[in-house]
This record gives structure tokens, sequence and C-alpha cells, in this order.
């Protein structure tokens, strides 16, 4: 995968006058990430019944071409059915370690054939804000709320403590992959949708609120059918 974009992503560190531009990264989204080994199993099998092959390896981590990685705001699509996901976003840059947010969107159609491929098959957003993360294993995001929303209408809400912990995934990621002491960017999971169906749709907010009034929100509009 390409790990060097053609334009650098640029940052605003939340709390402070710095920002960060990352312009050579790997970039990844981590899939199977809940918390619960049962639970994680039982939605394995559920994927299986309709097709889904299980994943090699839990979690499961794929690697995107760094142009995915867009702050934009705006993206083109196929289309199909495709349709986003409040994520957390794990960067290290320089050694340092970062959280952002972002949407995992994703082509539902070729999801049945391959979760990879779809996952590749779209864009995805990432907030142009981040929070600097001074010790990744005390980062704690249980108490954290996380939302999204498609067309105005309300699609996720919840915490985050169903999935495996910030430094956990990082971990297994590094142990993984060849990424080394490089740049790298990860989404890390998400959480159910209320209504439990994937909604198509072409503009979408994703927020993540922490418990001290922090909070972090990204807009993005997708343009159908602009993609082939």
């Amino acid at each position: 995968m390409e790990t060097t974009r053609q334009v650098p992503l640029t940052f605003r560190v939340v709390g402070t006058d710095k920002t960060i531009t990352v312009s050579d990264f790997h970039a990844v989204v981590a899939g199977y990430t809940g918390r619960d080994p049962k639970a994680v199993q039982h939605h394995i099998d559920e994927l299986a019944a309709i097709g889904v092959a299980p994943p090699p390896e839990v979690p499961m981590f794929y690697r995107m071409d760094s142009q995915l990685f867009d702050t934009s705001g705006e993206h083109d699509t196929s289309n199909n059915l495709t349709s986003g996901e409040i994520e957390p976003l794990y960067i290290r840059h320089n050694g340092k370690f970062y959280l952002g947010i972002g949407s995992d969107h994703t082509d539902r159609d070729i999801e049945a054939q391959d979760i990879g491929d779809s996952k590749r098959a779209c864009p995805k957003p990432i907030a142009t804000e981040v929070i600097e993360v001074p010790s990744l294993e005390d980062l704690d995001l249980d108490q954290c709320t996380a939302r999204s929303w498609v067309d105005g209408e309300l699609y996720q809400e919840g915490s985050l403590a169903g999935l495996r912990k910030p430094a956990d995934v990082v971990e297994k990621l590094l142990e993984r992959t060849d990424i080394g002491d490089a740049d790298f960017m990860c989404l890390g999971g998400t959480l159910p949708l209320l209504k439990g169906k994937f909604v198509d749709g072409t503009s979408w907010k994703v927020e993540l609120s922490f418990p001290n009034g922090t909070r972090i929100e990204h807009n993005y509009k997708i343009k159908k059918g602009s993609l082939r």
C-alpha cells in the first residue's frame, strides 16, 4: 500500500497553538476490536451465516492506501450502498501519539465478498483536530460518548467501553505488521448502529465527546456515483 500522500494532512492539536503535518504514514483500519471475545465471536458467526468469511485473526488489521485518509470533507463514492461509522483514530507521528476521530466509510455491497476490499473502496474521512496523548497506556475512552448522524438523523450513540483499550489495539497492530517506528494512522473500531441497519446518505457527521467537555467533530459529504 502507498504510504506517502500527494497532499500532506495537517491537524490542529486541541488546547494548544500547535499543528502537526503528516505526509508519510501507514494507513490501517482495525476490525473486530470488541473487548468481549464471546460477543466478537457471535458477530463473526452472524456474518458467516450470510456468507462473510471469518477474519484470519482477531483483531484484524486492514491496510489502506494513505490517500484514502482525508480531511477535506468532500468525497466521491460509487453508486453502491455505502455508509460511515464513527471511530477513534490513533495517530503516531514522530514518535508521539495523538487521538483523533474518523469514519470507516465502507461499501456495503462489496462487504459480503471481501471486507478489506469494501473498506478500500471508500474514503476514510477524518477530523482536522487531534488530542495529544502523553501516554497511550493511560488513554481511557470508556467514559467518552461517540455519535454519528446521517443526513441529520442520529445513527450511532454510545460509549466506547465495548472496544479494546487503545494501547491494546496499537500493541497488536505493531506486533502483526512491519510498521516498526514509522508514522501510522489507525481507525480503532466502532459501536453498534442504533437501528441495526446500514443507511446510505450524503451528509455525515461524527463526534466524540469527553467527560471534561472536550469534543472533536467532523462533517463530510459524499458525492454518489462520482466514483466507478
